[in-house]
């Protein structure tokens, strides 16, 4: 069967939203657990950053396997393991079964990011690759965003138990979608007259080792920045800015939504320019200088809320560009394991950022919270323009 793009993207959004599900599905519930599991806080923790650890340690081999073995393959696979590890919560809700279950859903989640850009990087034409990453990426923001709703209403009027059978529910519903009209998905796509063996040996399997180091910098750098403002703004504005819990909470949700709208934004950017590096890097600068605006005056509420959503909005543009980069870095055929590679900063970013930010609300620095969340981007900012003057820098030279 022929492959469309269109159809490609779609399901490859649908996998990546219940992704971003499922990394939510704990999260979102940590008021509920406690009490339902007989467990603390801090055992919640362990079990969230166990998915992290997992997921940083196998991503990178999984995206070698997703390049061996085939994007699809992989894909549907690990819908089918992530289905498997909230099940196993569902119908034996203990805090061992969810130990055992985030390692399982940390494996499934190694396999999304490298599968995912490997069949866009193949199935999508160049012209509308930006576009593409950022429709990609807004299921996954959306499919965090869904899941607070979703997961903590169903525990509310049942149990649980049941908002993690429903997250095993969306990921066989994916793998189902996959099924049924997935045969026209590409695991690869040869250029005309070349095989993808003869083209993949005729290149380097890998970006350089510095490329990589530096990209999966820009990732942990990203992931601290946004994580910051993400999971522990709310906690700082209240504690450090005497701004009421509806109000801090307002503020993070105009956030969040302005990120995924950002994404799209900037996947329209993406496409009509090929300076990448320089787009991410004035977001994030801009992004910098209204959070030290949020430290320094004293807003109201619906300033407050403006402004973390203009950050928002820009950090979101940023994710198109960011994938450019790391696509025009990828030698041919090499996606995935280049994608799962730098994709393990996430993963690092996930392990140091909660006991960072944690470390310093404990001790009453609250605005050291978003103090660090304005250091990562202007960091991110130098990661990026780095990234942009070597690849410009190996363009020339090559023409």
């Amino acid at each position: 069967m022929k492959s469309s793009p269109n159809g490609l993207l779609a399901q490859v959004s649908i996998a990546h939203l219940v992704s971003h599900l499922h990394i939510m599905a704990v999260p979102a519930l940590l008021p509920l657990l406690p009490n339902a599991m007989q467990v603390s806080f801090v055992e919640l923790g362990i079990a969230i950053g166990l998915f992290n650890i997992v997921s940083a340690l196998v991503q990178a081999p999984l995206g070698f396997l997703v390049d061996r073995l085939g994007a699809r393959k992989m894909l549907m696979a690990a819908l089918l393991l992530g289905a498997a590890s909230f099940g196993l919560v569902a119908a034996f809700p203990s805090y061992p079964c969810l130990l055992a279950a985030m390692i399982v859903a940390g494996l499934a989640n190694g396999v999304y990011h490298p599968a995912d850009y490997s069949l866009l990087s193949r199935g999508i034409p160049s012209s509308r690759m930006g576009r593409a990453f950022s429709i990609h990426t807004f299921a996954g923001f959306l499919g965090g965003a869904l899941a607070p709703p979703i997961m903590v209403g169903i525990a509310l009027v049942t149990a649980p138990r049941w908002s993690f059978a429903v997250a095993a529910l969306a990921g066989l519903m994916a793998w189902s979608i996959m099924v049924v009209i997935g045969s026209s998905l590409p695991d690869k796509k040869p250029e005309s007259g070349i095989t993808e063996t003869r083209r993949t040996e005729a290149r380097p399997i890998i970006a350089p080792v510095m490329t990589l180091a530096t990209l999966t910098l820009l990732f942990t750098l990203l992931s601290l920045s946004t994580g910051a403002i993400e999971k522990f703004s709310v906690s700082a504005l209240v504690q450090g800015f005497d701004v009421a819990l509806p109000a801090a909470n307002l503020a993070l949700t105009v956030f969040l939504f302005a990120s995924a709208f950002g994404v799209l934004a900037g996947g329209v950017l993406a496409d009509r320019t090929d300076k990448h590096g320089y787009v991410a890097a004035a977001a994030f600068a801009l992004a910098a200088f209204i959070v030290v605006l949020v430290i320094r005056l004293p807003l109201p509420p619906v300033a407050l809320a403006f402004a973390l959503g203009a950050a928002g909005f820009l950090t979101g543009m940023v994710a198109p560009s960011r994938d450019m980069l790391v696509r025009a870095a990828s030698p041919a055929g090499a996606e995935g394991r280049t994608f799962g590679i730098v994709s393990t900063g996430f993963n690092v970013g996930g392990v140091i950022g909660p006991i960072l930010f944690g470390f310093l609300l404990d001790r009453g620095l609250a605005a050291g919270v978003l103090w660090a969340a304005v250091g990562f981007m202007a960091a991110t900012t130098a990661v990026v323009l780095l990234q942009e003057r070597h690849l410009r820098t190996k363009s020339a030279r090559a023409g």
